[in-house]
């Protein structure tokens, strides 16, 4: 498929929608005017690029009704016609296979939606850290969440103490959840060795030894 093969549908969508619609003009690639109304522009491209989304910014000087067109992807473009709708543009799918045109979302203004499951799920992560152990964008060993260094204090305490109860490595080592993450075992660190008893695997040793250092 070629841009220009996208242009005969689009245009086709258009003209039903009573635009006379005209290609290559000025920097645009398709502008369709209809009656007194500002003029509608779309950019045309083969998929999604950092290109095609500053093209469509540039023409939002000359009209606020400013679209991007590429053929329907063959896997989900949520994030992209996301984006699309933050910067204010719309986005338009045309089916290679039949020419069907699609639109996905018109140009507007973007007010995302706050969530606050998601926003109380980010305090708490925030609230159960330790310290700072992560440096902004680095992950040289992966990220330290709160629950890895709530592992690693129950992994600092059978180091020291040997295999523990539960109820007791929570209230030593202050980690209310601690029979829960040794008995979930999410990074092979644990082993039960009688009911309600934990101890260390050689992996929970080398986990020791390999995240052991920094805040606890």
């Amino acid at each position: 498929m070629k841009e220009r093969d996208l242009y005969p549908p689009l245009k086709a969508h258009l003209e039903a929608q009573g635009y006379t619609v005209k290609g290559e003009v000025g920097a645009a690639d398709v502008v369709a005017r209809r009656g007194a109304e500002e003029p509608l522009i779309v950019e045309l491209k083969l998929g999604f690029s950092l290109a095609l989304f500053h093209q469509a910014i540039a023409r939002q000087a000359v009209s606020d009704q400013v679209y991007i067109c590429v053929p329907t992807p063959k896997k989900a473009a949520r994030d992209n016609v996301k984006l699309a709708r933050m910067l204010g543009l719309g986005v338009i799918f045309v089916r290679p296979r039949d020419g069907f045109v699609e639109v996905q979302c018109d140009p507007g203004p973007f007010r995302p939606r706050k969530s606050a499951k998601k926003s109380a799920r980010l305090l708490r992560e925030f609230d159960r850290l330790r310290g700072d152990p992560n440096d902004g964008g680095a992950t040289r060993h992966g990220i330290v969440t709160g629950y890895r260094q709530d592992a690693l204090a129950c992994v600092r305490f059978l180091a020291v103490h040997g295999p523990s109860r539960g109820a007791k490595v929570a209230d030593w080592a202050e980690v209310p959840q601690a029979t829960r993450i040794m008995a979930d075992n999410h990074y092979g660190w644990f082993e039960r060795v009688a009911r309600g008893v934990y101890g260390l695997t050689m992996e929970g040793q080398r986990g020791l030894a390999d995240w052991g250092e920094g805040p606890d």
